[in-house]
């Protein structure tokens, strides 16, 4: 079993972390933030839009299960990479589409996701791809939000399930019983 890991970013991390937890092959799905310049930030900070950051997973999964391209492709396949700096009611920075690559391979599989994306869809994505930075792990409370609190949290109810069933309509073979 080899391991590999991949940062994105694609809106609230909390969302973006529910999808990754359904996937096969997925070890961990970690929030946090990445790509700012403010050492150890806090939500409220990185809320603020003003330290840089992007809320952003951390996945690490398994590359005999899952592939990169397949994780990129799920990515962008679950949220809307054509919009800049928002995810719906979600608007500054922080919530920008985003992959920080964590190698050169990464960047080039990266770089054919968004081409791929790209070539099927009428939009144009603007994802960005980012240099590698500190990533700093979110407060206890963001992790695993969904499994806990998120099933309660209004908010999470209207945003995630969308995201769960594109999901599972376009990834059914990878996707968790």
């Amino acid at each position: 079993m080899a391991s590999e890991q991949a940062i994105i970013a694609g809106g609230c991390f909390w969302c973006t972390e529910a999808v990754f937890k359904d996937v096969i092959g997925v070890q961990s799905a970690e929030s946090g933030y990445i790509g700012g310049h403010v050492d150890n930030p806090t939500y409220k900070q990185v809320c603020s839009g003003s330290t840089g950051h992007a809320e952003a997973i951390r996945v690490t999964f398994d590359t005999g299960v899952v592939s990169l391209a397949e994780i990129y492709d799920m990515f962008m396949g679950t949220h809307d990479p054509s919009q800049l700096n928002r995810q719906g009611n979600d608007v500054g920075t922080q919530y920008r589409s985003a992959i920080f690559p964590l190698s050169d391979d990464q960047r080039a599989e990266a770089e054919a996701a968004i081409a791929r994306w790209n070539a099927g869809h009428d939009a144009t994505a603007v994802t960005t791809i980012e240099a590698m930075a500190t990533w700093y792990p979110a407060e206890d409370y963001h992790q695993e939000y969904w499994a806990g609190e998120g099933q309660r949290n209004p908010y999470c109810l209207a945003v995630i399930p969308p995201k769960l069933m594109k999901l599972r309509k376009s990834f059914a073979n990878k996707v968790k019983a």
